[in-house]
């Protein structure tokens, strides 16, 4: 069980455990993102002595739930600063459906190179938050089967700000280790959903990007999304949220919204 099986060094086959709410042959954005990110760290030449400090990715159309192609080039590389493009596109497309560009920043020599200037934990940890499930899917396994929810504050179907821990029960790719960053990555497209201020029956929400900024590499198996979302009566949102760890809080996540009245 995971996300994507490897088929190759750039292509993977997405599972049914990728498929989003809103679409059976859709795949959820949060996946594909963490995907990105991955491929941006590991590609052949990465430096590991630089960190995703922040990922732009445009979602450019509907991710198919199949084989995807996964292709990375560096646009600059610094001595202490380099941007990866990254793109996924469907097997058999002409275009790809994802983009993503990472800002990686050279890590300082040694462990207290620099002084932290950071708050520590501000939530309740995931322990002490009960189960929360998902809203209501029609299809059995998807996104929302393969993650564990945890509200702090809120809940899916309680319109306003929401607090969420996070956690994947399954692997980005089968047979690997998931690693913290995969697990923010795979989280941070749902602020949009924690944070709904609209009833999901009367109106569509959806965003077409999201922009991840990280100034402390995560940890551990659980990434919590405290996110709020404003809407203008023209129809365009925002869902803002703080990313945190158990350890306390790791940086911040946007989602630019398209706001309508369902047809």
């Amino acid at each position: 069980m995971a996300f994507y099986e490897r088929i190759s060094a750039q292509r993977f086959l997405a599972t049914e455990y990728t498929r989003g709410p809103w679409d059976a042959g859709a795949q959820h954005a949060g996946p594909p993102a963490a995907l990105l990110g991955r491929a941006v760290e590991e590609r052949p030449g990465a430096r590991a002595d630089m960190r995703t400090a922040r990922i732009t990715y445009e979602i450019l159309r509907p991710v198919p739930i199949g084989p995807v192609q996964i292709t990375t080039r560096v646009l600059r590389a610094g001595r202490s600063t380099e941007v990866v493009e990254a793109e996924l596109v469907p097997l058999g497309a002409a275009a790809p459906a994802m983009l993503a560009r990472a800002l990686r920043i050279r890590v300082a020599g040694g462990a207290d190179a620099v002084p932290a200037v950071a708050p520590g934990p501000q939530l309740p940890p995931p322990g002490e938050v009960g189960v929360t499930p998902f809203f209501p899917v029609p299809w059995e396994t998807g996104y929302h089967t393969a993650m564990e929810t945890r509200f702090a504050e809120g809940a899916f179907l309680e319109p306003g700000p929401g607090t969420c821990w996070m956690r994947m029960k399954v692997p980005l790719i089968a047979g690997e280790e998931a690693r913290p960053l995969d697990r923010v990555l795979v989280a941070a497209d749902s602020g949009n959903g924690i944070s709904a201020v609209m009833d999901f029956a009367r109106y569509v929400f959806v965003n077409s990007d999201l922009t991840v900024h990280l100034h402390r590499h995560p940890v551990g198996e659980w990434a919590c999304v405290q996110a709020r979302t404003s809407v203008d009566a023209a129809g365009i949102g925002l869902a803002d949220a703080v990313l945190h760890d158990e350890k306390g809080p790791i940086g911040r996540s946007a989602q630019s919204l398209f706001v309508a009245p369902r047809p």
